[in-house]
């Protein structure tokens, strides 16, 4: 694997060590110190020596610094020329323990929240896994690779541990931080036309988009986006939609929000057709828009939903209103659709709000302490449920499927909004005080996989 020299990690050198004798020394004191500390702090690691490869030294020292933090190492895998010796300096920025041990069995003591501690890999002549050895860390994707670049300055592919080798299809990191550069989907509701008439054109679109980051996908969408576009109205207003497939496969269109026979308006249309799909919105509620074309299961899990949302009757207006559609992705090869056969499994790669994973975690939305905040929720699926949750407050008004279940003068209150697949509704809050607010599907394996944000709090 090799990675472009502005992202390795700063190195410096210092002076000869005595040649391959003090090299290979260097090596065997770290794995009988890292067994000798590991016999009464972690597990033992009977692969060690396997983890060796004799080098010739160079002589050179590489020191590398590592951040523990967001249950993440940063950078999570370095580059070390064969026969360095190298030392890695961890800090832990975390707000819980974390240490680093390598194969090799060189280790840091646990490291507290705020410290530092140094560890001496030895000298590196092949490719080594690291992890945080503390519960479960592991497991929730807190490890370290070290490869080992020749005298070409290629790094040892063929060696390197399973956690870093080229996947044949993307893996998404639900942790990961999208970049500077990142812009999250707008989630602002937009506002009632004041007409009552709704003329839309949705374009079939088949786009490569970015879903995590450094995984892309070839979406199937409307308008380019999944999910598509969010429309608005109120009851008794008409929308008037024209369908055209611009993709290159049949597509078409089934709005929830409809009452009328599904024969023609939801019929699929081939590449280059159109059609024109009326309905009057006679009910209210935020409702689902999918493809129609079979397999839906592959259409709507690749991206082909979006969300109408049709205004209760003297809806009060509040401060701040957000849109969230919740979806899964089935993750084919990186720029391909997605897997049917993990759909039929409803094995999922992630779990996400507005089509891209954990993107509120890196950019929160906002509110001020003492607003009157509407969500609109809506899970399209295609197969899981959602349990929508904001930490540090509650909610005291819950509207599910067009009832009013909560209002704020009733004396109780409610943690969770439920919504089956297809299912939606809005719940309502008042942040109060400062500070950042999480939120996520309190069905804790989706929230794991990246159906999480947060909101920012400001006075």
């Amino acid at each position: 694997m090799s990675i472009p020299s502005s992202a390795r990690p700063a190195v410096t050198s210092a002076g000869p060590l005595g040649g391959v004798a003090v090299g290979l020394a260097l090596v065997l004191l770290a794995v009988v110190i890292g067994v000798i500390g590991e016999r009464s702090t972690g597990p033992r690691f009977d692969d060690a020596a396997a983890a060796m490869t004799e080098v010739n030294a160079t002589g050179n020292t590489t020191t590398v610094e590592v951040v523990a933090e967001g249950m993440r190492f940063k950078p999570d895998h370095v580059e070390v020329p064969a026969g360095d010796r190298l030392v890695i300096e961890v800090t832990n920025l975390d707000q819980r323990r974390h240490d680093l041990v390598l194969a090799n069995g060189a280790r840091t003591p646990t490291i507290a929240p705020g410290g530092t501690a140094h560890l001496d890999a030895g000298v590196i002549g092949s490719a080594l896994e690291g992890w945080c050895s503390l519960s479960g860390h592991r497991q929730a994707g807190m490890v370290f690779g070290i490869a080992v670049l020749d005298e070409s300055h290629e790094s040892d592919s063929e060696s390197a541990p399973d956690g870093m080798r080229h996947e044949p299809a993307p893996r998404v990191d639900a942790m990961a931080d999208p970049g500077e550069g990142f812009t999250a989907r707008p989630a602002a509701v937009p506002t009632v036309s004041h007409g009552r008439v709704h003329r839309v054109t949705l374009r079939v679109q088949e786009v490569d988009r970015e879903v995590a980051p450094g995984v892309r996908q070839q979406l199937w969408t409307y308008n380019g986006t999944a999910p598509g576009p969010v429309l608005r109205g109120k009851v008794g207003d008409v929308f008037e939609v024209t369908l055209i497939n611009d993709g290159t496969i049949d597509h078409a269109i089934d709005f929830h929000a409809s009452a009328l026979a599904p024969d023609r308006p939801m019929r699929p249309i081939e590449p280059g057709e159109h059609l024109v799909y009326r309905f009057t919105a006679t009910k209210a509620g935020i409702w689902m828009y999918h493809c129609a074309t079979e397999p839906m299961l592959h259409h709507i899990g690749n991206g082909m939903y979006g969300a109408v949302i049709i205004d209760p009757p003297d809806l009060a207006e509040v401060d701040r209103e957000y849109v969230l559609v919740q979806s899964e992705l089935y993750l084919g090869g990186d720029g391909e659709p997605g897997d049917l056969a993990k759909m039929k499994h409803e094995q999922p790669d992630a779990v996400v709000f507005n089509g891209y994973v954990s993107q509120y975690a890196h950019r929160p939305l906002t509110a001020a302490a003492g607003e009157r905040v509407r969500i609109w929720v809506l899970n399209v699926g295609p197969s899981r449920h959602s349990a929508f949750h904001v930490v540090g407050t509650r909610f005291d008004t819950v509207y599910r499927e067009g009832s009013l279940m909560l209002q704020p003068s009733d004396p109780g209150g409610a943690q969770v909004l439920d919504l089956a697949p297809a299912a939606g509704g809005f719940v309502e809050m008042v942040f109060p005080e400062p500070g950042r607010y999480p939120f996520l599907s309190h069905v804790m394996v989706d929230a794991d996989r990246g159906a999480r944000g947060a909101f920012t709090v400001i006075r």
